[in-house]
């Protein structure tokens, strides 16, 4: 329908016809409801599934440890923080946890946020806040980075995924007095790693901020779980400012920012999503203390999902869909066309397999595709079971 047709509509039916257009196109999201904790083995709308959907790659969100310490803190601190931070709702848990997680880290301080968009939401438009600052961003990077740019009065320059060529080129054109080069560690939907120590090369030889999202690294990648820059032997630094998510391989929710003693302290005072945000319940900080030390302690959780990697990538050579090169949880097969994808997914889940079918804008058209998600919760009959699956749907 055209904008103009569109213009002679009610409010409503605005809404009602581009739902309609949504849905022809293949691109209606919906929502299951599971009756069971968040496992590789889920009921969910009255079935049991096996699920490759879940981010809990060490399968610590149903782990007994992880809920004692959540309903020991409950008893003990109440259900909610009442406030947010710098008000009244700093509470014990919280201040340990960002204790915690810098030494972890490695980082001088840590800032903790309810989510990970509100921390990427906090650090890009606070550090690029001038019209003259300059975001130099990877086309690849997730919707909330992406949002963090649009917020900030900094112009934005994307750059094509993972070229340090072109974004050399733009770094070298610009004469921005602020300049934040901000990237995913592990892309969220191809699984693979940013080049970390080619971006913070980059950030020194042009003195620029490194602002790095490590969602899907931390917890699993690098020496002790401690994410992507240790990963790939970045240290902390005073310019660079790392993003981690706590719902992910932490098993429980919430986000933090680690940085140096400046850089902390200046988003604490500056950053909106964090000053006029209440805290998280300090029950989930509990739960996440007790978290950093299974994650440390998680060598063999690492090892398992690094095999899990390995068997699925052998098990699906040949097939028709296209693996994506990705050595980490994320293992995305890509099938090309929306309904195709839809498809294939369908048929899994007919098989008791719940693999989610990810398109466009999530990912760029024609390149829909399962995201499958592996846990060291799998087993490795599970792996192979979802390997005779995909096998056999090809067949037919």
């Amino acid at each position: 329908m055209r904008s103009s047709s569109l213009s002679s509509l009610s409010p409503e039916s605005r809404l009602a016809a581009e739902l309609r257009r949504v849905a022809e196109a293949g691109l209606t999201r919906r929502r299951r409801v599971l009756d069971s904790a968040a496992s590789p083995r889920v009921r969910v709308e009255g079935r049991d599934m096996l699920a490759f959907a879940s981010n809990d790659y060490l399968g610590l969100a149903a782990h007994p440890d992880l809920a004692r310490a959540l309903a020991g803190s409950a008893l003990e601190y109440g259900a909610g923080a009442g406030a947010s931070h710098l008000v009244n709702g700093h509470l014990r848990p919280h201040e340990e946890l960002e204790r915690r997680l810098a030494a972890f880290t490695g980082f001088a301080r840590v800032l903790s946020f309810s989510s990970g968009y509100l921390a990427n939401l906090a650090v890009t438009p606070t550090l690029a806040a001038g019209r003259g600052d300059a975001i130099f961003a990877d086309r690849l990077n997730h919707a909330s980075l992406i949002d963090a740019a649009r917020l900030s009065r900094a112009r934005c320059h994307r750059y094509p995924h993972c070229d340090m060529a072109a974004l050399e080129r733009l770094l070298a054109a610009s004469d921005a007095p602020v300049k934040l080069i901000v990237t995913d560690a592990v892309f969220s939907m191809d699984g693979d790693l940013a080049p970390l120590p080619e971006l913070f090369a980059l950030a020194e030889r042009f003195d620029a901020w490194l602002v790095v999202d490590d969602a899907h690294g931390f917890g699993v990648l690098g020496p002790d779980g401690a994410g992507s820059l240790a990963h790939c032997g970045v240290s902390a630094r005073s310019r660079v400012v790392l993003m981690g998510t706590l719902g992910k391989a932490a098993g429980v929710g919430g986000a933090f920012v680690a940085g140096s003693e400046t850089v902390i302290e200046y988003l604490l005072q500056k950053a909106r999503s964090y000053i006029f945000t209440t805290a998280q319940p300090p029950a989930l900080a509990a739960a996440l203390l007790q978290s950093l030390e299974l994650i440390a302690s998680g060598g063999a959780r690492r090892a398992r999902l690094r095999e899990h990697v390995r068997q699925l990538r052998a098990g699906v050579e040949g097939l028709p869909w296209r693996l994506l090169p990705s050595e980490t949880a994320i293992q995305p097969l890509v099938v090309g066309e929306n309904e195709a994808a839809l498809v294939l997914s369908r048929k899994l889940w007919e098989r008791g397999l719940w693999v989610v079918a990810i398109r466009p804008p999530t990912v760029p058209p024609g390149t829909a595709r399962l995201r499958i998600s592996l846990s060291a919760a799998h087993t490795g009959d599970d792996v192979a079971r979802l390997i005779d699956a995909l096998r056999e749907v090809a067949r037919d």
